[in-house]
C-alpha cells in the first residue's frame, strides 16, 4: 500500500473535531509586527534546523540532508512582507507544509547545494518524490537531562510531603475521618507510590468542629500535593494540531514519509508522522502517551506533547552554541535585539536513527 494511503486510512480514524482533512483551510492574515522573542525563537529554530543538518551529513557517506523548507529570513515590518506571507499561504493550499529536510541517497541527489529551497517548483515536483523521508524540527530550550533530573528530585520531594500528610492524618483524624466519609478514609489509607498517580477525591468543606475543619485542611494539602505530582511533568515532541492536515497535503502530492524532530539543547528526539496519527485515533490513550493543549505563546492554538524520551533519541551529546546579541532595524526606526546561535557539533545515534528512520546510517 502507498505511504499516502496508509496515512489516510489512519486520519479516517481520527475525530473530525480534532482533524478533518475535508474542511477548507482557513487562510490566516499576515502579522503585522515582529517582537524581540519572536526573533529569537526564529533563530533557536534555525540552529536547531542547522544542527541536525549537519549531524546528519558529518555521519553519513550514503545520505545527504538538505534544507527544502522556506527560508523566511523577511519579517513582518519589512518590504514586501505581505506579499511572501501571502504566497506561503497559497503553498500551503496547493501542496500543503514543505518539512524544514528533506534526506535523500547521495545517488539520487545531483544538486551542489544542501539547500533546494529556493528551486523552482517545477524542479523541486520532480526532485521531491525521491527523498527517502521529509523533517519538520522543531526546537525547545532545554537540557533534557538537567530537567529530568530536577523533575525526578522534585517529584521524590512532593511523594515524601504527600506520605508525611497521609501519615498525620491517618495518625491524628482516621476515627473521624472514617465516620464522616468511609470511602474518603478507604482512599486516604489506600495511597502508596505504586497508586498515587492514579489517586483523585473531591476535598470535604467541613466547618462545624474545629477538628473537621482542621481535617479538611489536611485532605486539601494532600490533594493540592498529589495534583502537583500527577501534573505533566515531561518534555515533549510537540507538532501542532493545525500542521497535520497541510503536512497531510504534502504527503499526499508527494508520496514522502514525513518525520518530527524535536531538538533540546543537548539532545534531539524522532517520531514518525504515522505514529502521531495513530495515537491520535486511540482516544483512550489520551493524557496517557499524549496530552493535547492550549499553547498560550501560540494564540492558544492547540498542541499535541508527546513524550519525548519514549521516542527514539537519534542526536546525543549536542554542544551548547555560543550565542551573541544581534540588533534589527525596522522601517520606522524601531530596534529588535535578539540572540544569534552559532554553530553545535552533535553525534548520530546511529542505531535510533536507524529504527526511526528504517535505513542504516552508513
Amino acid at each position: 500500500m502507498l505511504y499516502s494511503k496508509e496515512i489516510e486510512h489512519l486520519i479516517e480514524k481520527i475525530d473530525n473535531h480534532l482533524l478533518d482533512i475535508n474542511t477548507e483551510r482557513k487562510k490566516s492574515s499576515p502579522p503585522t509586527q515582529v517582537s524581540s522573542e519572536f526573533l529569537t525563537n526564529k533563530e533557536q529554530g534555525d540552529w536547531a534546523e542547522l544542527t541536525l543538518l549537519k549531524g546528519i551529513n558529518r555521519t553519513s557517506e550514503k545520505y545527504i540532508a538538505v534544507k527544502y523548507g522556506k527560508n523566511d529570513t523577511i519579517i513582518a515590518g519589512d518590504e514586501g512582507f505581505k506579499e511572501f506571507y501571502n504566497q506561503y499561504q497559497d503553498e500551503l493550499d496547493s501542496i500543503g507544509k514543505r518539512p524544514d529536510l528533506l534526506i535523500f541517497k547521495k545517488e539520487d541527489f545531483h544538486y551542489n547545494t544542501n539547500d533546494i529551497s529556493e528551486l523552482p517548483i517545477n524542479e523541486l515536483d520532480l526532485l521531491v518524490p525521491k527523498a527517502l523521508c521529509g523533517i519538520e524540527v522543531r526546537s525547545s530550550a532545554f537540557l533534557m537531562n538537567k530537567y529530568e533530573t530536577f523533575m525526578e528530585e522534585r517529584n521524590t520531594l512532593l511523594a515524601e510531603q504527600a506520605f508525611n500528610i497521609q501519615h498525620y492524618i491517618l495518625e491524628n483524624y482516621a476515627a473521624l475521618l472514617k465516620e464522616k466519609d468511609e470511602a474518603l478514609y478507604d482512599i486516604i489509607h489506600s495511597i502508596d507510590e505504586n497508586n498515587m498517580h492514579a489517586i483523585s477525591y473531591r476535598v470535604p468543606s467541613w466547618k462545624s468542629s474545629v477538628q473537621l475543619a482542621e481535617l479538611s485542611n489536611y485532605l486539601k494539602k494532600l490533594k493540592e500535593k498529589i495534583t502537583s505530582i500527577n501534573k505533566r511533568t515531561f518534555l515533549s515532541i510537540t507538532p501542532k494540531v493545525e500542521d497535520l492536515k497541510v503536512v497531510y497535503n504534502w504527503i499526499e502530492k508527494y508520496n514522502v514519509p514525513h518525520f518530527y524532530v524535536q531538538v533540546f539543547f543537548d539532545k534531539a528526539y524522532g517520531i514518525s508522522y504515522k505514529k502521531i496519527l495513530s495515537l491520535l485515533s486511540k482516544p483512550e490513550l489520551e493524557n496517557k502517551k499524549y496530552f493535547i493543549e492550549g499553547d498560550i505563546k501560540n494564540q492558544n492554538k492547540l498542541t499535541i506533547k508527546i513524550k519525548a524520551n519514549d521516542e527514539a533519541r537519534i542526536l546525543d551529546k549536542i554542544t551548547l552554541p555560543n550565542h551573541h546579541s544581534e540588533m534589527r532595524e525596522l522601517g520606522r526606526g524601531r530596534l529588535l535585539f535578539y540572540v544569534k546561535f552559532d554553530d553545535s557539533l552533535s553525534v548520530i545515534n546511529k542505531s535510533e536513527f536507524n529504527h526511526l528512520f528504517g535505513e542504516e546510517l552508513e
